[in-house]
């Protein structure tokens, strides 16, 4: 994942408003920050509603970010929110060829796979939804989505973000989120195309 000489990485969250893909997005680059790696990180909102469509981006480099546009050609897209798979050509838009596309998802439409098999993208899968509603008891996709994120690309690592998430929430809703973010670390899966 490196363009031209630079290491910079980039990411971009997909989800609806209420799903707390920027927090996710906050997350990982407080974990980058933890290993010593320089990060931005910025939201990107449309009609500021709960459910409206939220963008999310990370930015993450060994070297200081002079970089002051958005991310128009991510390494890495995360997409939080299950139905959003639906709209191929929002979630693929200028994703680099032989990317990771992690998805919040038992399987992958037939439109997708085909977009993923001409970019020769590296596509992973966590079921989510099943993981939010087993701890949290409502769909709180945020975490393990980052969990899941975390162990397809190694990126960070997972004591990276389990710091950042201490540093975020505390009490029971701190352990959860713990729980969730393991729970999709390990359960994430390559999906073949």
């Amino acid at each position: 994942m490196h363009t031209g000489c630079r290491t910079v990485i980039e990411v971009r969250w997909h989800g609806r408003g209420g799903q707390g893909v920027v927090t996710s997005s906050l997350l990982l680059a407080l974990a980058a920050l933890k290993e010593g790696k320089h990060v931005q990180h910025f939201p990107e909102f449309g009609p500021e509603r709960r459910g409206a469509p939220v963008r999310a981006f990370t930015r993450i480099d060994d070297k200081p970010i002079d970089i002051h546009y958005g991310v128009y050609e991510p390494d890495i897209v995360v997409v939080i929110d299950p139905t959003l798979q639906a709209n191929v050509e929002l979630i693929t838009a200028g994703i680099k060829k032989g990317g990771y596309l992690i998805l919040n998802a038992t399987k992958i439409s037939d439109e997708l796979l085909g977009v993923c098999k001409e970019r020769e993208l590296k596509v992973y899968i966590a079921d989510a939804y099943r993981i939010a509603m087993d701890i949290f008891g409502r769909p709180l996709y945020n975490t393990p989505m980052l969990g899941a994120m975390v162990k397809a690309t190694g990126i960070v690592s997972l004591d990276s973000v389990l710091e950042a998430t201490r540093g975020r929430f505390s009490g029971d809703i701190l352990e959860k989120n713990i729980t969730a973010i393991r729970r999709a670390y390990e359960e994430v899966r390559k999906y073949e195309v």
